[in-house]
């Protein structure tokens, strides 16, 4: 049985914990899988005003250049920010298969976002934006830099397979990046949408479905 690699990229000012659920997921079905912590991402994210967009983009192609050495075929997931470094990666390595979740092509709708806080609210869910003000502005320049290079660079350069994921309730990213992400794409190309699902898409009330979707496209007897 040859050895098949998953690299899978997390968000901005997020960490592997966003990611893992479906990397356990597809540990169970086989896949080998590879979730890194991007520069700057440390827990208390002491060192995200120090970096640069090239870092991340960097420390993805070191990543993919690793596991193209490592496995037989590879395949690349990417969530919101993430997303954006897997278009990047997918142009430079052998990439069979290309995941974009939530991915951060547009970003911030404010009148999700206001929603979402009065969910927030309600629920006494304050985690996330305890994390969110720990983020210094440079930090997100550098996340705005990269938007715009892998909007006109690199998203209409991509020609492998790609699935992109997006939730309906999303308030970060605008559920509009996905229709527009799948517009600039060259290959061939699966949208789905997950009505139920904010964000944080790995432990949203869609989740299971999310990950078999991934699963199903992911597997070799996937036809397009």
């Amino acid at each position: 049985m040859e050895k098949h690699g998953c690299l899978l990229l997390h968000g901005f000012t997020g960490g592997p914990f966003e990611v893992e659920p479906l990397a356990e997921y597809l540990r169970s079905l086989g896949y080998e899988c590879r979730v890194p912590t991007l520069p700057g991402h440390d827990q208390e994210l002491h060192e995200l005003g120090r970096v640069s967009w090239r870092d991340w983009l960097d420390a993805a192609a070191g990543e993919a250049y690793e596991m193209s050495r490592r496995y037989t075929t590879m395949d690349v997931i990417g969530f919101s920010m993430g997303g954006l470094l897997s278009a990047y990666v997918a142009n430079r390595f052998p990439v069979r298969r290309l995941v974009m979740l939530n991915a951060a092509a547009i970003y911030v709708s404010p009148m999700m976002l206001i929603r979402d806080l009065a969910e927030r609210i309600k629920e006494h869910d304050w985690e996330h934006w305890g994390r969110v003000k720990k983020v210094p502005l440079p930090a997100t320049f550098q996340f705005m830099k990269l938007a715009r290079y892998a909007k006109q660079c690199e998203l209409g350069r991509v020609a492998v397979p790609t699935l992109i994921a997006q939730g309906q309730k999303d308030q970060i990213v605008h559920p509009r990046s996905a229709r527009y992400i799948y517009n600039r794409l060259q290959g061939d190309k699966e949208l789905v949408y997950f009505a139920q699902s904010r964000h944080m898409l790995c432990f949203e009330p869609d989740a299971p479905e999310v990950f078999r979707s991934v699963g199903r496209f992911l597997s070799p007897s996937h036809t397009f």
